[in-house]
């Protein structure tokens, strides 16, 4: 009688068949799989032990995937395995138990039912007693389905877990990536906030600055390249991690346009943490999809910001705006973007006429240069004239944005406003006390009414009036309130709109950057007149009427 192995096999040889095992161990950072005893180790040493109690086998292969979930098969050593398997170099796989095959129950029993028997390969799961060749029936005994359910079940409970566990996570503003983005490095004692990394971050404060002040996305990535500054990946690398991007790694160390733009149009470095962009379509599937913005998961000042907001949505911006120059030219034009036709509304496109004397620009309507029969007309201005006309007028309202700073610091030193808001909180006191003496005659009510000092009809008629006297007040309140806030804070949201002007009080050259933070859009007449919109109309308005409110003019 053959001696049995501690497994329950028999250790004699039951044919002449020598098998040629493959032991396959698998080890999940992301199923749950962190156990003892399904440590690589651990499986190693119960696998090799079972070979070696076993008279029919060979010396085994070692296959080994650390770290990848069980709930697909693209892993790098079974695939290696399988591979092995139709050459006919092994013809066993043996694992720890069914867990370590797989946890999806589809695939885990197409390889039992399907693919290894068209192999002629044995299967054996140590831990659950089954050996497709010494008991044939242990592989289809229904319990092998069963379990092979649950633990796709494991599998789906643990994802749905971590998934709610980071998701968690991104909401209290943790950084959950592997790697921190350009330009900050992880907190060494916590690795879910994000530091400044100097050296990076000076670079993206550069890239910023350059395009605001009209240098293209693309200049801006051959200016790096020529200043020999590593892009992000192969900073990375530099310092010490673990970094890789397929796309990134070919372009040996070089910007390409599409990092700038990514830096330009990330959030992240105004200290507002967006993440959830993208999620895998299943536990089984691990394919990424878009995430509709609207389902992002945003979180202001999580971290210390790189770049002032009001930066940030400067260069937005300027992203909705037609900017487009020819590849070679490395800056944008002065007015890209910022012209439009004053009757058709599409842009002015810029042209050069070469004389004996000299070239000149000058620009005309888009519409007509595509001579579009009727549609619009030349609408065309010489660029010198347009720049010295958009400079007169801008130190015109740069100077009337002085006076007007000049005349709220008056009012100011005067007391006038403090005064106006005294006066406007007395009043409020007296609303408040007038409405809570109505509230009292109201409450009053119901008690008259039982005792039958007043009828039911009278009850709800002096009910209604004192109602509606309460209605009248709190739209006074709600006005007054306006009022007190519009005196605490209005003068301060002011200034802070006439600061953007006054400090182009000196304006000599007209620049890019005044263009972007002070102009809207520049409009051409036919004829070559032109009409400006400026930002901050409405605080402009607000600083008007707060000076003719308190005496003043403007």
């Amino acid at each position: 009688m053959a001696r049995k192995s501690k497994y329950g096999q028999p250790s004699a040889k039951l044919s002449t068949t020598l098998w040629a095992p493959a032991l396959y161990i698998r080890l999940s950072r992301e199923d749950g799989d962190r156990e003892e005893s399904n440590s690589i180790a651990s499986q190693r040493e119960l696998l090799t032990e079972f070979v070696d109690t076993q008279t029919d086998m060979a010396a085994p292969r070692l296959y080994t995937d650390d770290g990848c979930t069980g709930t697909d098969f693209d892993r790098p050593d079974f695939q290696r395995m399988l591979n092995d398997l139709r050459a006919g170099i092994v013809n066993c796989v043996i694992v720890k138990d069914l867990s370590r095959l797989g946890r999806n129950y589809v695939g885990v029993g197409e390889y039992l039912e399907h693919v290894f028997p068209l192999l002629n390969v044995r299967f054996i799961s140590v831990s659950d007693n089954v050996d497709s060749y010494l008991d044939p029936r242990s592989v289809n005994n229904l319990v092998v389905p069963f379990k092979n359910i649950l633990n796709d079940e494991y599998a789906r409970d643990i994802s749905n877990k971590v998934r709610a566990s980071l998701d968690l996570k991104r909401r209290q503003g943790k950084f959950i990536g592997s790697f921190a983005s350009y330009g900050y490095r992880k907190d060494p004692n916590d690795h879910s906030r994000l530091l400044i990394d100097e050296t990076a971050a000076a670079i993206v404060r550069d890239i910023f600055n350059w395009f605001i002040g009209g240098t293209s996305v693309l200049g801006i990535a051959k200016r790096l390249n020529e200043q020999g500054v590593p892009n992000p990946s192969a900073y990375k690398r530099q310092q010490g991690m673990n970094y890789c991007h397929p796309a990134s790694d070919k372009l040996d160390g070089l910007w390409p346009d599409s990092s700038v733009r990514r830096i330009l149009r990330n959030p992240l470095y105004t200290g507002t943490m967006v993440q959830g962009k993208n999620r895998t379509k299943s536990y089984k599937l691990h394919v990424s999809e878009a995430v509709p913005e609207e389902d992002w998961i945003t979180v202001e000042q999580t971290h210390e910001a790189i770049i002032p907001i009001e930066l940030f949505d400067k260069a937005q911006a300027l992203f909705e705006r037609d900017t487009r120059t020819a590849p070679a030219q490395p800056k944008v034009y002065l007015f890209s973007g910022f012209l439009r036709c004053a009757d058709c509304g599409k842009a002015m496109n810029r042209k050069q006429i070469s004389q004996p004397y000299g070239s000149y620009h000058y620009y005309i309507c888009s519409t007509f240069k595509k001579q579009h029969s009727g549609a619009c007309t030349k609408h065309t201005i010489r660029s010198d004239r347009l720049e010295q006309a958009v400079l007169e007028t801008l130190r015109s309202q740069i100077a009337l944005a002085v006076e007007m700073d000049e005349l709220i610091a008056e009012i100011n030193r005067s007391g006038a406003r403090s005064r106006s808001a005294d006066h406007l909180q007395t009043e409020r006191a007296q609303l408040e006390t007038e409405r809570e003496r109505i509230e009292q005659m109201k409450l009053s009510l119901y008690p008259d009414w039982k005792a039958g000092d007043i009828s039911r009809e009278e009850y709800h008629r002096l009910k209604e009036q004192f109602e509606q006297q309460q209605a009248r007040l709190d739209t006074r309140l709600a006005s007054l309130q306006t009022r007190i806030d519009e005196a605490q804070n209005g003068v301060d949201e002011t200034n802070s709109f006439l600061s953007q002007f006054v400090k182009y009080r000196n304006l000599q050259t007209l620049t890019r950057e005044v263009i972007v933070e002070l102009i809207d859009m520049i409009y051409v007449h036919e004829g070559g007149k032109i009409t400006i919109k400026f930002k901050f109309s409405d605080a402009y308005a607000a600083a008007q009427d707060y000076i003719r409110k308190h005496g003043k003019t403007a």
